[in-house]
């Protein structure tokens, strides 16, 4: 037994970071929660009144499933907050320049040389 407090606490913290993974229930809930977004998607799809508001809704629902999908199937909810932040970032990141670009084309004239 060390009597060391730093060597104490440190082994603590490494006892405390080991998460145990869910059982295969939660991943079969997971599972039936993504067939339930996708059947609202579809359903959405064909609902006449909902044509207006149709891109926001499936952007909506897709970045749920997605992030459903990444949270438990790749694990990075039970690992550590830095992989998450490797993964997340660039998302952020790449999203940020779509936007840019759908706003820099949709404001900009379009220039057709004569």
């Amino acid at each position: 037994m060390s009597t060391n407090p730093a060597a104490a606490s440190a082994a603590h913290e490494i006892e405390h970071d080991v998460h145990t993974h869910p059982g295969w229930k939660t991943y079969v809930v997971i599972g039936a929660i993504l067939t339930v977004i996708t059947a609202v998607e579809v359903a959405v799809f064909y609902i006449p009144a909902m044509r207006p508001v149709l891109t926001p809704i499936l952007l909506a629902l897709s970045a749920a499933k997605f992030i459903i999908v990444v949270m438990f199937y790749m694990h990075l909810k039970f690992d550590s907050r830095l992989f998450s932040s490797v993964f997340v970032t660039p998302l952020i990141l790449a999203i940020a320049v779509v936007i840019s670009l759908v706003i820099l084309f949709k404001v900009t004239p379009l220039y057709y040389p004569q």
